[in-house]
């Protein structure tokens, strides 16, 4: 059977084929793990971008660090995507969660240094995760406030810093009458 899974990934490089393989990929679940994880090291970018969209479904223990090394990817939709994934909050418990340690510098790196705006305004929502437990994380996020070149990462920037209002939102719940 996981030949027929490989084969279906392989058609996420097809963009004819691609919408009724991811949709494939989906109805089978954790049973196609494996053929996605194969899936984020193919030479087609469009193959790539397809696997972390299902890990965004289906991220589990293993496939985080295969995730994570999506970061580092050629491919701006790609880097976009696994940004996504860690910032969503539908996998966030238990051992899904990624370690701060092992997200936070990578990310951090992304939303200073990558050449893509949109790849750094993804990054500020994963680094946006820590910025009520994490000082680096709000020098970071500062950092893109004052210095960054595009006016919307600037702008989201401001959301995650201290009086934003997504800082606001998820900051720790006070008790009444605090």
């Amino acid at each position: 059977m996981l030949a027929k899974h490989r084969e279906i990934v392989e058609d996420l490089a097809f963009p004819y084929k691609a919408p009724k393989a991811y949709r494939a990929l989906l109805d089978l679940g954790t049973e196609a793990l494996p053929a996605v994880r194969a899936g984020l090291r193919h030479d087609e970018s469009n193959v790539r971008l397809h696997c972390c969209k299902f890990l965004d479904r289906y991220l589990s223990p293993d496939t985080l660090y295969d995730l994570l090394d999506m970061l580092n990817d050629g491919d701006e939709r790609v880097r976009c995507s696994a940004l996504h994934t860690l910032a969503c909050d539908r996998c966030k418990e238990g051992s899904c969660r990624p370690e701060e340690a092992d997200v936070l510098p990578r990310v951090m790196t992304l939303l200073e240094r990558d050449p893509e705006a949109h790849v750094r305004a993804m990054a500020i929502e994963v680094v946006g995760q820590f910025v009520h437990t994490n000082a680096l994380a709000v020098a970071a996020i500062s950092a893109a406030r004052q210095n960054d070149e595009n006016p919307t990462v600037r702008k989201k920037a401001g959301w995650y810093l201290p009086g934003g209002p997504i800082h606001r939102r998820t900051g720790p719940k006070r008790a009444k009458g605090q």
